[in-house]
């Protein structure tokens, strides 16, 4: 039986990639020593650094004048440190709220301080589409925006970046390296890397050279500038983290880098779009033009049933399809390593289910 992971994350990763971590574990590059163990002084991990340092800006055309950095912390952890670094003028924010996680940023931004100002928000639809930015923001007012560019609990994304005259701090966690985006359009990027790119532990920050300077009065841990000075290493960096993502970065060079994924995305995504769409018991409820091409959110609108069929789609090796505890239902996340033939598997699972289940399609539809 073929086993098919579509978590939110920790998340499903390339095959040849576990398969290149199984071999080379025992002894990196025939050095007798696992990468579990080699330091992170080590001329080796230096190169491991370099490397995926330079295929992030390959992959995403980052211009000269960005830094690339390998933080801690996560997305959470990124919440305080971009007010702290980039909230140093007017220590106020703007803020898109398009779910759980931009709420979260904000919230997290007023516990150190800052002022945040929500200019649109969908809450009241229980975001089912984006908030759109329809004015002109005060630039002397705000430090930046925050947008979440992917929402994976309500599965919507922002397919083009809001156009703004103060600098977008786009949260890219759930998308990262699975769509084109213009990275000229924002201040600061980040991701962690545990959604899309590799293991959780470690957090990436694409930030613009102009952005960054020595803050006083906060923890050097999260100092930007700090941290570019130091390679990224002003600490012990989570050296197994960077080395795996930095193998499935030379993964998305080899399969054609993120054009090639956000076809196959596309691809993925409308197939099983396509099929909700059509279908009289699941139903999705994000807005058509909105919807996230990773994050899948549907549901049967029963709770036992969507109990159900988690339990029987577990059983039949589709793993993970439980929805957010925060709005419940059902989600698939369909990451650039997700094959096609996953989706079919569960687009089979889920006309079998439905089938199995004609009393209550009969209800829904009337």
């Amino acid at each position: 039986m073929s086993v098919y992971n579509f978590s939110a994350g920790p998340a499903v990763m390339p095959k040849p990639v576990i398969e290149q971590i199984q071999r080379e574990l025992p002894s990196l590059n025939n050095s007798g020593m696992s990468i579990l163990e080699i330091s992170h002084r080590s001329q080796q991990f230096e190169q491991i650094m370099a490397d995926a340092v330079a295929n992030i800006k390959d992959l995403m055309a980052i211009p000269d004048d960005y830094h690339v950095l390998f933080l801690q912390g996560g997305g959470t952890g990124q919440f305080a440190a971009a007010p702290l670094n980039l909230a140093t003028k007017h220590r106020s924010i703007a803020l898109l709220d398009s779910g759980h996680w931009a709420a979260k940023a904000g919230a997290e931004a007023k516990k150190l301080r800052f002022h945040v100002t929500t200019l649109a928000t969908t809450e009241s639809g229980k975001y089912r589409e984006l908030p759109r930015l329809n004015q002109t923001i005060p630039a002397n007012s705000f430090d930046y925006l925050h947008v979440t560019i992917n929402n994976t609990i309500e599965g919507t994304a922002y397919h083009e970046v809001p156009e703004s005259n103060i600098p977008i701090v786009g949260d890219m966690s759930s998308n990262f390296l699975g769509e084109r985006y213009d990275v000229k359009d924002f201040g600061m990027i980040f991701a962690g890397a545990q959604k899309n790119l590799g293991p959780a532990g470690v957090t990436i920050v694409i930030i613009k050279d102009e952005l960054m300077h020595h803050v006083d009065g906060i923890p050097s841990i999260f100092d930007y500038q700090l941290n570019a000075d130091k390679n990224s290493m002003l600490n012990t960096p989570p050296v197994f983290a960077i080395y795996a993502s930095g193998l499935v970065l030379k993964w998305l060079k080899e399969q054609g880098g993120v054009d090639e994924m956000e076809k196959r995305n596309r691809a993925k995504s409308s197939k099983f779009y396509d099929y909700l769409d059509q279908s009289h018991l699941f139903n999705c409820p994000a807005f058509k033009d909105d919807r996230s091409l990773t994050n899948i959110v549907f549901s049967t609108t029963h709770d036992k049933l969507d109990q159900a069929f988690v339990e029987e789609a577990t059983n039949a090796g589709l793993l993970n399809l439980k929805g957010h505890r925060s709005v419940g239902g059902l989600r698939a996340s369909l990451y650039n390593a997700m094959p096609m033939a996953g989706v079919d598997a569960l687009i089979d699972f889920l006309y079998q289910f439905e089938k199995d289940h004609k009393e209550v399609t009969t209800h829904v539809s009337n």
